[in-house]
């Protein structure tokens, strides 16, 4: 009798947990896809409102929202949880001005500093860009765990 105890509240455990992950997976799953249509509409609008400009490049880093100095409009309407975040911020000369602007996270390594470029930029945000002169840099690809020691 004490044995099937055990065994029941054990069998009843297991079921609570597995139906709780189970509810989780699937609120993930809903919030994801949701999410994901929610940034494929905001990407298709980047580019609608997108601009070719020239641009020579000062400087770049990565630093933190309020210390970019971007509008306080972009402060005030970015997240709190983001205004923690590092961003790639791009300092460039456009004709006589100099601004600073935020690159995407894909293209944030080809920049070079000292280079002149034709870029895709809709409002302070540069999605693409091309060089002017020569051919965009590639950075030397990140060796894996793996490969690593399979040369030594």
């Amino acid at each position: 009798m004490v044995i099937l105890s055990q065994i029941s509240t054990f069998a009843i455990v297991s079921i609570i947990i597995t139906v709780v992950l189970v509810v989780a997976l699937g609120v993930l799953y809903f919030f994801g896809n949701k999410m994901q249509k929610k940034q494929t509409e905001q990407e298709e609008l980047m580019k609608a409102n997108s601009q070719t400009v020239s641009l020579l490049v000062i400087d770049k880093k990565k630093m933190k929202l309020k210390d970019a100095g971007l509008p306080k409009i972009v402060m005030e309407q970015t997240p709190k949880l983001m205004r923690r975040a590092k961003l790639p911020i791009v300092k460039v000369k456009a004709g006589p001005q100099i601004m600073n602007l935020i690159a995407d996270s894909k293209i944030y390594d080809q920049i070079l500093p000292k280079q002149e470029i034709k870029a895709n930029v809709s409002g302070i945000y540069i999605t693409s860009f091309k060089r002017v002169r020569g051919p965009v840099y590639e950075p030397p690809k990140k060796k894996s765990l793996l490969d690593r020691f399979k040369k030594q």
